[in-house]
């Protein structure tokens, strides 16, 4: 949690305010912090750990939306904020370590001090930022050159995830991403 301080995102006097709301939690791999279909009415921030947006279709195929490491927040905030059931699943790709906030207590919050009207302005921001980047590269650009972007956006963590939820990620299938991985390698 510290890591938010030292990028400046929230100031050390704030740092304990925001996480006095929190509960900690701890989540095992595969286990969900949301399931599609809930209505979420929570936020956390991902102190250790790694986890996946996912939505999956009534056939079972798996369509990984985006990838959160620590020193991330997670929710599914548009079904969060309109209360209606989550379309994607939050899952832990890794035994991970949570800092659990209930919403409510989150607007309680925004509705004291616009500092955090800001905060949140901020990962509105950031997270909008990474999504129509994400989009520009799945429409323009050809799928080695997504595995090497995910590669330098990601480092170390094709070591920390299976390749068949990387190759979701690139919106490729497993048999080419080996291909792509052999060809890099040589």
């Amino acid at each position: 949690m510290k890591n938010l301080t030292t990028q400046n995102i929230l100031p050390a006097e704030r740092f304990e305010e925001l996480f006095s709301i929190g509960k900690e939690k701890l989540i095992d791999a595969s286990d969900y912090f949301i399931r599609a279909g809930e209505t979420p009415h929570k936020i956390a921030f991902v102190k250790t750990g790694l986890f996946r947006y996912v939505y999956t279709n009534n056939k079972g195929d798996e369509f990984t939306k985006a990838i959160m490491p620590e020193n991330n927040f997670i929710s599914s905030y548009s079904a969060m904020v309109l209360s209606k059931p989550s379309y994607f699943s939050v899952e832990a790709i890794e035994n991970s370590h949570l800092m659990v906030i209930n919403w409510t207590d989150f607007e309680q919050l925004k509705e004291k001090d616009v500092f955090w009207l800001k905060f949140l302005m901020k990962f509105i921001e950031k997270g909008y930022i990474v999504k129509e980047k994400r989009e520009r590269d799945l429409l323009l650009l050809d799928a080695e050159t997504r595995y090497k972007n995910f590669l330098t956006e990601f480092p170390g963590l094709d070591q920390r995830i299976k390749q068949t939820i990387i190759a979701s990620y690139l919106g490729i299938k497993p048999e080419t991403l080996s291909r792509i991985r052999k060809k890099i390698v040589s």
